[in-house]
């Protein structure tokens, strides 16, 4: 699984230009799902992202972690990070999981992150077209891969 995690001050998603899914302060996260990945991949990078110090503390340094500062999460799915560019101009999207499997791993990742003490966790529509609008915090970004975890 890789996730391109942004700490915001808020994001939203929209579908056929209807807001589906807002957040003030906390993270967007952009979930890409592999056809290796199972739930133990899910996992570990809830488990990462839920502990990640990079929140501000009261001096404005990244020491809390968005369990501490209570922030929200809006997790958007993102085939395209799955992209491979060795060859030619044109991404092959073959290492992309299949549209079941990654939605299946797509909600279960959604529910770990509510099961580990996060109370708002939003979501973009699985599968469709959308809009995602980001106001970045510092800005923070962060790229995590299961397969370097």
């Amino acid at each position: 699984m890789k996730a391109v995690l942004q700490r915001v001050k808020k994001s939203q998603v929209a579908v056929e230009e209807k807001v589906i899914s807002r957040i003030d302060q906390g993270y967007n996260i952009l979930l890409g799902v592999a056809e290796e990945d199972s739930e133990k991949n899910a996992d570990i990078l809830a488990e990462k992202i839920v502990n990640l110090r990079v929140m501000s503390d009261e001096q404005n340094k990244m020491n809390r972690s968005i369990l501490d500062s209570k922030g929200s999460i809006l997790i958007v799915s993102q085939f395209t990070l799955m992209a491979d560019l060795t060859s030619g101009r044109r991404p092959s999207y073959i290492k992309a999981a299949g549209a079941e499997k990654a939605r299946k791993l797509y909600e279960y990742f959604v529910g770990k992150l509510k099961s580990l003490g996060i109370e708002d966790v939003q979501t973009g529509k699985f599968g469709e077209y959308m809009d995602v609008e980001i106001v970045n915090d510092g800005p923070v970004t962060i790229i995590l891969d299961t397969e370097e975890l």
